[in-house]
This record gives structure tokens, C-alpha cells and sequence, in this order.
């Protein structure tokens, strides 16, 4: 799996432009194959009993005596690699039209292929060092495509912010791999099950928290979820990948991971997880509510639907399905509303601002019909994929944690409003594009993986949680709750859910779709700005971290300057004006060399005498 697209990655950007011509066939053929593989993979493990679903091989030794590097194919990683591969092998292929034009898409397909390969990677290993090889390889991957056009300033600040904030995050992470090793022993995940399981103390409690601060950065959580707005300025097909099917999830697993060691359910680095999920999934939808650019309003949704994943994994064992559940369902229907919008911007101009869109559906019937799939998932439609995910999320957290799960009820309502704002904006009412704008479906190379994206956005969410499937299939990797739970078609926080969602959609008609949209946003009132500045997210970290990193640089600078190389250019203006003052002593006249003998000898003469008479 892991092979394929790594190699295919090494090809594409070590022969350079004498692949021109057919490196985007490679890149997509090198991501397929990976897939057939997890395909297989996955049907090779459900032939297996339960007790025997985990199979591991060893490598070679990493550090001799002491970390050996392996991979390991169970329920919880195939489950990714199969969403890594077979979405983001969509994303390839959606990617040879959107990229046909590009003169730079054969590097463009060498750098979606390291991404697949990393994350692959750090889903596949067997330790943590396996894993932070594979997490900083993805962060890698994401700096080189959110900058790929580094000739837009723009991009190029979004890449350095996306690798900067994540390296906070990644920090979290390597400190707690640290306390790990010396407190265990061992970064293995077979080893710390038997070593760690029961134990709970205030190592595992730091350890717990370290990893979620690597998961925050990861996944775009509070606090460290300012990069992720920002990161848009990639091409579509790079949001599409990092939001669906790679970047953004790789929190989530460590998470789920890392739940029977360092997250066991009741504890306290559990409870901190669900708290940061449940923000998370708040403030992404308030963001989301004040977006015109219409893959920013996405990338808050992803902050929010990721909110929910967090959420559910902070709910131990009866949470896990769910949570892994959403987050499967989510890759396909947010594949499918990037790569839909990505449609949009095709046929206009490359025009991100919905108040310039208007009346699309009648030109772009297929973008349409499959970006409404996608819609109605997110928001949790009865039957659609979404539904039985979130939901059950929802659920298992009003059930355990009534204060987190209202909160998250809350945020399905303004998912809701924002999603279908965007939709109302999009597709309905009055043509406000610009007179050069030519709106137009797109070729069949982009509009297929709609199709099938669309598809699974339907099916899949009911086909993995009715009768707790995914649940008995992840239960050899995650553990299985104490009790087996049964998703509820009329449980009353599903019942106040859908009555919000129906709410936030109908506000959204009355003002996006019945009402003409101004060209120009206005200005709004304080809750309106304050989510137009993504929560003053930006702002904080300024205060926070720039400005005192600026105030300790002059200091610095000014100790430098003054103070090292004070003393330093202070000995030297001594040494040179010392030696200026003797340098007159020297006048090369020999009258004045003679009486300074003659001085001298008297001088000599006096002191012998003096000490002879003594």
C-alpha cells in the first residue's frame, strides 16, 4: 500500500520534466493500485476470526535494542487506508481535469502521491516513531500543495502558517512519545496494551494531553486551528484531499489509537477531548456561517465535522464506531462538496466568492444534483449518511455527557443555516456573475468521482452503523463497549436536532434564497465580524506569541548589539587607541631615540645606586 504511491511519488519528482506528458496517468495509476491492495487487505482480514484480526510484521530495527519498525493491518487502520486510498484516488483522477492547464501537474501529482504515501504511513505503522515519520510527512506533503502556487504570495504565507502552527502540535506529540519511553519502556501499540492497560496516574494523564495537543494540530482544533481557513489557497483538489481523507483526520486516529492506553473512557485526558471537540465543533460552525468564500465556508465545516469526530472519540469504546463512522461518511460527502466546488470555480473563472454566483443549477445540473447529496449529508438528513453517524454521536454524548451533547445539537442546527446558505448562494436565485463569466459543466473526468462521492454520501452512513457493523468490526482494535448500542430513528435528541437543522435551513431561505443577495457583504453586527475574523483566532495568536516573539527578538538584538558586541568592539577601540598613543612614541628621529637612552641609563644608573646605598 504503502510502496505504490512512494514510488510513484520518487518517479514524478526525481525524472522532472521528461514525465510530462504522462506523469499524471502514473500518479493516478500508483494511487489505484494502493487501493486494490487495502481492498484485498481488508477482505484477506475479515476472512480471519475476530481474535486473529490484527496482523503484524517487523521490519528492521529502527534504533538497535530498542525501537523496531513494523506495520500492522487491523481493523481501525485498514478502515483508513481504504478511506485514504479510495478517496483520494478519486481526487486523482478528479485532478487530471482540474489540473489539465497547469504546466507543473506532473509535480502537482508527485506531491498527492507522498501525501497518500505518509499517511498511509502513519496509519500502517505499529509504533509511534512509525507514526511521527508518517504524521511529519504528511505535514510535509500539505506544506508543498497548500504552497504549490508559490507564486501567489498568499499561498506561500498559508503554507509557512500551516507548517508552523502544526509544528506546535507536533511538539505536543514528541514530548509525549518522550514520557512514553521512559515511563514504559516501549513505543509499540501491542506492548503498552499490556503494559498501560488499567493504569491511570498522572503520567498517563500528561501523556494523554501531550497527544492531544499533537491531535489539535493535526486536526484543526482549538487552539491550533487558525492554519486551516488559510490553507485554501491550494488548489481544490488539495482541500478536497487534506479535509476529506488525509490531513485533518490523522488527529482522530491518534486519538482512537491511543484510547485504551492514554484515553480510557471516565478519565480526565478523555473528558479534555471531548471539550475540545465540542468547541471545536461550535466555533467551525460559527466561522462557517460568515464565509463568502465558498471553500473557506467548507474548511470551517471541516473544523466542525472534525469538532463532532473528537467529540465522539472522548467518548471511549461507546463512542469509537461513531466517531470513525462520521469520519468515513465525512471523507466521501466532503470529497464530494470540495470537489463540487472546485466544479463551480471551473466553470467560473476561478471565482470563489459566492455573492458573484447565482441561478448555477441550470448550467451545472450534475455539480448541482451532487453537491446537494453532499449537503444533505452534512446536515444530518434523515437516511443519508450523515445522519446515522453524527446522530449517533449526538446521542452517545447527550447519554453520557448532557452538557457536551446539547452543545453539539446546537451546532448541528447551525450547520444547518450555514450549509445551506451556501447552497442558496451557489445554485438558486438571481445570476450575479460577472459579464466575462461563462458558467458551464464540467468534463466527465471531474463529474464521475461527483457521482460516486455522492453515492457513497447516501448509502454508506446506514450500511455501517445499522446493526452495529463498523462497531463489531472495529471492536478487536478499539475494545467493545460494556454494551452494545442501538441507533435510535426517534430519540429525542434526534428529534431536536433535525427541528434545528429544519430551523437554520429555513433562516437561510428567508435570507439567502428568497431575499436578493447583496454583491457587496454588509457589515454586520459584532457576532458577524467576529466570525468573518474566524473567532479573532489570528488575533489572539498575534497577541499571544508574535508580538511578545517580536518584543524578546529586540531585546535580544538590542543585548547583542549593546552588550556582546559592546565588549567586543570596546576591546577592540582599546586595543586600537592604545596602540595609536605608543605609535607616536616612535618619531624616527635618532636625536630622539639617543636622549630616550640617554634618559633611560640615567634612570638605570639612579636605581642601582639607590639600592646600593640600601
Amino acid at each position: 500500500m504503502i510502496a505504490f504511491p512512494l514510488l510513484g511519488a520518487a518517479i514524478l519528482l526525481c525524472l522532472g520534466k521528461m514525465t510530462n506528458r504522462w506523469g499524471h496517468l502514473l500518479g493516478v495509476v500508483m494511487s489505484l493500485a494502493s487501493f486494490v491492495v487495502a481492498v484485498l487487505a481488508f477482505f484477506e482480514l475479515i476472512g480471519l476470526g475476530e481474535n486473529q484480526r490484527r496482523q503484524a510484521v517487523e521490519l528492521y530495527d529502527f534504533i538497535p535494542g530498542m525501537v523496531k519498525m513494523g506495520l500492522l493491518v487491523d481493523p481501525l487502520s485498514i478502515s483508513f487506508a481504504l478511506l485514504i486510498t479510495g478517496v483520494g484516488s478519486l481526487i486523482h483522477i478528479y485532478s487530471i481535469g482540474y489540473m489539465s492547464h497547469d504546466p507543473d501537474r506532473r509535480r502537482f501529482f508527485g506531491y498527492l502521491n507522498l501525501f497518500v504515501a505518509a499517511m498511509l504511513l502513519l496509519v500502517l505503522a505499529d509504533n509511534y516513531v512509525g507514526l511521527f515519520i508518517g504524521w511529519e510527512g504528511v505535514g510535509l506533503a500539505s506544506y508543498l500543495l497548500i504552497g504549490f502556487w508559490q507564486f501567489k504570495p498568499s499561498a506561500a504565507v498559508a503554507a509557512k502558517k500551516a507548517f508552523v502552527v502544526n509544528r506546535v502540535g507536533d511538539f505536543g506529540l514528541l514530548v509525549g512519545m518522550f514520557v512514553i519511553w521512559t515511563s514504559f519502556g516501549t513505543l509499540t501499540f501491542a506492548q503498552l496494551g499490556e503494559k498501560v492497560s488499567g493504569v491511570q496516574n498522572g503520567v498517563t494523564l500528561a501523556i494523554g494531553l501531550l497527544l492531544l495537543l499533537g491531535a489539535c494540530g493535526k486536526s484543526a482544533q482549538l487552539p491550533l486551528q487558525s492554519w486551516l481557513l488559510d490553507a485554501m489557497e491550494g488548489p481544490t483538489p488539495v482541500s478536497a484531499l487534506i479535509h476529506a481523507a488525509t490531513m485533518v483526520t490523522a488527529g482522530v486516529y491518534l486519538v482512537v489509537r491511543s484510547g485504551s492506553f492514554f484515553f480510557p473512557e471516565g478519565s480526565g485526558a478523555a473528558l479534555a477531548v471531548a471539550i475540545v471537540g465540542a468547541a471545536t465543533l461550535l466555533a467551525g460552525a460559527i466561522i462557517g456561517t460568515a464565509k463568502d468564500d465558498i471553500k473557506k465556508g467548507l474548511a470551517g465545516s471541516t473544523m466542525s465535522q472534525i469538532g463532532y469526530m473528537m467529540l465522539g472519540a472522548g467518548m471511549g469504546p461507546a463512542g469509537y464506531a461513531f466517531a470513525i463512522g462520521h469520519l468515513i461518511t465525512h471523507g466521501f460527502f466532503k470529497a464530494d462538496l470540495f470537489l463540487g466546488a472546485g466544479s463551480v470555480m471551473h466553470g467560473m473563472n476561478d471565482e470563489v466568492d459566492m455573492r458573484k454566483y447565482g441561478g448555477l443549477r441550470a448550467f451545472m445540473p450534475l455539480t448541482f444534483w451532487t453537491f446537494f447529496v453532499g449537503y444533505l449529508a452534512i446536515i444530518g438528513f434523515p437516511l443519508l449518511s450523515g445522519y446515522f453517524t453524527k446522530d449517533g454521536i449526538i446521542d452517545t454524548a447527550v447519554e453520557l455527557n448532557p452538557t457536551l451533547g446539547w452543545l453539539a445539537v446546537l451546532g448541528a442546527g447551525i450547520t444547518g443555516f450555514y450549509m445551506s446558505r451556501m447552497v442558496f448562494m451557489t445554485f438558486f436565485g438571481q445570476k450575479r456573475w460577472a459579464e466575462d463569466a461563462h458558467p458551464h459543466e464540467s468534463p466527465k473526468v471531474m463529474t464521475v468521482p461527483l457521482i460516486i462521492l455522492s453515492i457513497g454520501s447516501i448509502f454508506l452512513g446506514g450500511y455501517l452503523i445499522l446493526s452495529n457493523r463498523l462497531m463489531l468490526f472495529l471492536a478487536p482494535a478499539v475494545g467493545r463497549p460494556a454494551e452494545l448500542p442501538s441507533f435510535h430513528f426517534a430519540s429525542t435528541p434526534g428529534l431536536v436536532t433535525l427541528a434545528l437543522v429544519a430551523v437554520g435551513a429555513a433562516f437561510a431561505w428567508v435570507k439567502y434564497g428568497r431575499a436578493e443577495v447583496p454583491a457587496v457583504a454588509p457589515r454586520g453586527n459584532f457576532l458577524t465580524v467576529f466570525a468573518r475574523r474566524d473567532l479573532y483566532g489570528d488575533a489572539i495568536n498575534e497577541s499571544l506569541f508574535m508580538r511578545p516573539g517580536q518584543w524578546l527578538t529586540r531585546l535580544a538584538v538590542f543585548f547583542d548589539n549593546r552588550g556582546v558586541d559592546g565588549v567586543v568592539n570596546g576591546v577592540a577601540a582599546g586595543i586600537g587607541g592604545s596602540s595609536g598613543r605608543l605609535r607616536r612614541l616612535q618619531t624616527g628621529f635618532a636625536r630622539t631615540y639617543a636622549l630616550f637612552i640617554l634618559i633611560g641609563a640615567a634612570l638605570l644608573t639612579g636605581a642601582l645606586l639607590l639600592v646600593g646605598n640600601i
